[in-house]
């Protein structure tokens, strides 16, 4: 196939017309929109750090297990651990960080 005035085809700059334009501009908003979406969720998101909260993470049978308390329930585990005694140092830790009383490991 011979393509005629090739040459002065390919030496013009694109053109762009109002479809382009419209296409170009659409995807460029949604861009914008998304880092603007993405910037307001990580700005709001996610739950804020509570002082009361435990949280230890331990090896299990099927991999790692996490216990993760807070208020009430946090200083009942913490009150006795006896349950807990695989991970009794953590335990104590995080009780302590959380200003809870760890009573004693059985």
């Amino acid at each position: 196939m011979i393509m005629f005035d090739r040459s002065r085809r390919l030496s013009e700059p694109l053109r762009w017309g109002r479809r382009e334009k419209i296409a170009v501009g659409a995807v460029v908003v949604c861009i914008i929109l998304g880092f603007g979406g993405l910037g307001i969720a990580t700005l709001v998101g996610g739950s804020p750090s509570r002082r009361d909260c435990i949280d230890v993470t331990f090896a299990s049978t099927l991999g790692a297990s996490r216990l993760h308390a807070c208020g009430g329930q946090a200083k009942r585990i913490c009150a006795s651990p006896g349950q807990y005694r695989q991970v009794a140092e953590d335990l104590r830790t995080a009780c302590a960080r959380a200003r809870f009383r760890s009573g004693p490991a059985r």
